[in-house]
């Protein structure tokens, strides 16, 4: 992990990103990372469609993700937001019912390039996420990732496993599903520098 380093996404890495999501088939048929923003995912909409609507709120500054790279590629993200950008998650019902009070950020997905898989790259872009978070003003931080043990699961979860966030120090607040946990940290703010070259 000596050689990757992060950035934010916005307008001077959109290029980098929009070429990893092309070479991923626009990630899971034309996504975009548009499942958790507000509009979410309309059936009518088109991979070019999300494309565009992706490229208009990193302009507007209303997409937040940390991109990981390795030398000048972009080979991975996690997406991270307030409340408001990122609205929308997964077992919103069970969610609901169990609800207590809503956290400040939410870190709603990770996608990785197919040819790094399992070298590290979500764990040193959920760090990044976390270091931005700080620098943004800190709060409560919530995630939903799977829980993966005794289970037999697929190469590349979206969400996130439990053991990477709590090895950030999230704990476990309740099951969102079968195989999912709300996951929380209270991370306290830190008004620093932006600059988050290298990692790991």
């Amino acid at each position: 992990m000596a050689d990757f380093c992060v950035k934010l996404l916005d307008e001077t890495t959109w290029p980098q990103f929009a070429r990893l999501v092309e070479r991923h088939n626009g990630v899971w048929g034309g996504c975009w990372c548009m499942a958790f923003h507000p509009r979410g995912m309309e059936r009518a909409t088109s991979a070019e469609q999300n494309r565009s609507e992706k490229e208009r709120r990193v302009q507007e500054g209303h997409a937040h993700a940390v991109l990981v790279y390795d030398g000048t590629t972009c080979i991975g993200w996690c997406q991270f937001g307030p409340m408001e950008e990122l609205p929308r998650i997964k077992n919103l019902r069970a969610y609901r019912e169990g609800l207590a009070t809503l956290p400040d950020w939410r870190i709603t997905c990770f996608f990785v390039d197919k040819s790094y898989r399992g070298k590290g790259v979500a764990c040193v872009a959920l760090d990044g996420a976390m270091q931005e978070i700080a620098r943004l003003g800190g709060g409560t931080v919530e995630s939903y990732p799977d829980e993966v043990e005794g289970r037999s699961v697929a190469a590349f979860l979206h969400n996130g496993t439990v053991p990477m966030f709590e090895r950030q120090g999230f704990k476990r607040t309740r099951r969102l599903g079968k195989n999912r946990w709300v996951v929380a940290k209270v991370l306290a703010p830190n008004r620093g520098s932006a600059d988050t070259e290298p990692s790991g």
